[in-house]
């Protein structure tokens, strides 16, 4: 700051004595030009939030809910359609059912899963996966259109990725 002041005061005294010696008597004086002064004040930088570690802990739990929970799902989805093949309607609306409740319980354990994410857009990326899970779980459209194994790997193979994406891209490093 000081220096900034000292540079001022010293333009104004090279300029006022510039304007005094140009008189008029026709000699041409050169003045030298004050150098200019660049004032710089520190940067300051945030770091960015490192939420790797929890963010490993956070997608590891994750992993652990796509594989085993989702294939429970898968299970209770195939003693749907083999009770339905069998034409054993009362069975394969309780298979229907069980299955339901592995999707929507998929759904709880993604939210409280993310919830303890410190990284914001993978807490509401969580929120959003569990969403879908629920919705579906909820969809009984769903489960009477998978009447065969062919039905349900196509249903899969179109929810699925839907189901994941919300945190998927979140999880893939």
């Amino acid at each position: 700051m000081r220096s900034a002041l000292l540079a001022v005061s010293l333009c104004g005294l090279l300029l006022t004595g510039a304007a005094c010696s140009s008189g008029g008597d026709g000699d041409t004086e050169t003045v030298a030009e004050a150098p200019a002064v660049e004032v710089t004040t520190p940067a300051t930088t945030v770091a960015a939030p490192n939420y790797y570690a929890n963010t490993r802990t956070v997608c590891t739990a994750l992993d652990k809910i796509f594989d085993a929970d989702v294939a429970e799902f898968g299970t209770a989805m195939g003693r749907m359609i083999a009770y339905k093949e069998a034409k054993q309607a009362d069975e394969a609306e309780q298979a229907r059912k069980a299955a339901s409740k592995e999707l929507k319980e998929v759904g709880e354990k993604i939210r409280k899963a993310t919830s303890k994410a410190e990284d914001p857009d993978l807490k509401e990326a969580g929120a959003i996966s569990a969403t879908k899970f629920s919705k579906s779980a909820a969809d009984k459209a769903l489960f009477d259109k998978v009447k065969t194994t062919t039905d349900l790997n196509k249903t899969l193979v179109a929810k699925m990725p839907d189901w994941m994406d919300p945190v998927a891209g979140l999880c893939a490093t």
